[in-house]
């Protein structure tokens, strides 16, 4: 977990350790959304174009998909880190999910970085805190190491 704010022009300061990583890849974009109007999400473009398949094969439930897609859309951009690592929200997906003015905490998720409000983090504590025990267990059985 790495805390983080926005400036005041909605641009995220990546921790370093983020930054390496996308200007490790040959491809520099970054797609940057919330698919469940809760959390932000930055992709970088080649996982993002991996998670846009995913949608484009999933036919279990096509209106589950359908919705996630559309808050993809329509609260993502594209965008490219500048020299010092920061990378800007559009102003639709900080005022939706209320970052601006805020603690926010980042973390790396099946290939994405994860962007959280305090509140929200909280809330994801305090549910891993009665889960962990039961959940440790479970995942052992079936093969984490």
């Amino acid at each position: 977990m790495y805390p983080a704010r926005l400036d005041d022009k909605g641009r995220l300061k990546l921790p370093a350790v983020f930054f390496k990583y996308f200007d490790s890849l040959p491809e520099k974009k970054l797609f940057v959304t919330s698919l469940d109007r809760r959390t932000a999400a930055i992709y970088p473009i080649a996982e993002w174009r991996t998670t846009e398949k995913f949608f484009d094969t999933y036919h279990e439930n096509p209106q589950l998909a359908k919705a996630v897609f559309f808050n993809a859309n329509r609260f993502g951009s594209e965008v490219e880190p500048d020299g010092q690592g920061r990378v800007l929200f559009n102003s639709d997906l900080r005022r939706v999910l209320n970052l601006e003015g805020t603690e926010l905490h980042l973390y790396s998720y099946r290939g994405h970085i994860e962007v959280m409000t305090e509140e929200i983090f909280l809330e994801q504590d305090k549910i891993s805190e009665s889960t962990s025990a039961s959940a440790v267990d479970t995942l052992s059985k079936a093969g984490m190491r």
